[in-house]
């Protein structure tokens, strides 16, 4: 059976291209170097904040924060970046009303007609990315591409490895694994956290996420027989020989965290598809939260 998530998946490699393109016409309405910017979404969105957050400020290019959009502090920001897909997020809208005339918003998100958009500042447009299925993988990685490539860094060899990722072949044993702990460091613990969604979303599947080193002072013990340990990146020294004495699967692969997180994305539908779940319509979710506080 055909899902439309494993379309979307298949076509991240051309929208990181699309968004990379997207970069220099967008450029003047993207954060300038030295503000101080709050990256706000709800679920994927969020850990897409977190992780752009983490890129900025590793260049030095201004404090940087990541807020779930019901959690905001009241502090001074000089712009505020909303994600997204939907425009119809009650949080996001909620930020976007109350920072409206007081601080520069931007909103990124993939559909032009939502509600969202006549309350910002400014819009990137990336509804080439928008999708059918309630669960989220080409829209979330490519706003990272396109402030990726905004951000000084090419996205030619990430496409690259972005298509090994869908090219390379499922392994039934972390398909049909009892429990998954993806694991990060700096900007990749984003990552892991978005993987562990993907696979509670799509499958209901016991999946957890942590930064690598704070991984040993307690989440290991949930590690054993038929569970797998994912690491997005370099792993900190002995990790992977600790998790291996546990009984659990190691996984690491040698390419960038945003081209692994493809594989991930398919292991995830490939193990709602075997327990007969639709990964496009998770259990309990839509594909947009409204909520009232």
């Amino acid at each position: 059976m055909s899902f439309y998530v494993d379309e979307e998946i298949a076509s991240q490699p051309e929208c990181w291209a699309r968004a990379a393109a997207l970069a220099p016409e967008v450029a003047a309405m993207l954060p300038r170097n030295g503000e101080q910017v709050a990256f706000v979404g709800c679920g994927t969105s969020w850990f897409v904040g977190q992780i752009l957050a983490e890129w900025r400020e590793s260049k030095g290019n201004g404090l940087s924060y990541a807020f779930t959009a019901s959690e905001v502090p009241n502090r001074p920001y000089d712009r505020i970046v909303a994600l997204t897909r939907s425009g119809t997020t009650s949080e996001v809208i909620d930020v976007m009303q109350r920072a409206r005339g007081t601080v520069p918003t931007l909103v990124v998100t993939g559909d032009m007609s939502s509600p969202v958009v006549e309350l910002a500042d400014d819009v990137v447009d990336l509804s080439f990315a928008d999708e059918q299925s309630v669960v989220q993988t080409r829209f979330a990685t490519s706003t990272l591409a396109l402030f990726r490539s905004f951000l000084g860094e090419p996205i030619e060899p990430l496409i690259e490895q972005a298509n090994e990722a869908l090219a390379a072949p499922l392994r039934e044993d972390l398909v049909g694994v009892e429990q998954m702990t993806f694991l990060g460091r700096g900007w990749s613990i984003g990552v892991a956290h978005e993987a562990a969604l993907k696979f509670r979303e799509t499958s209901s599947s016991w999946a957890e996420s942590y930064p690598a080193m704070d991984y040993r002072h307690g989440p290991i013990a949930i590690a054993g027989e038929n569970r797998a340990v994912w690491m997005f990146g370099t792993a900190p020294t002995g990790l992977a020989e600790e998790v291996a004495a546990t009984g659990a699967q190691f996984v690491q692969h040698d390419r960038d965290p945003m081209a692994d997180l493809v594989l991930a994305q398919r292991v995830a539908v490939a193990r709602a598809a075997g327990m007969g779940l639709n990964p496009d319509e998770p259990r309990h979710l839509t594909r947009s939260i409204i909520l009232s506080a």
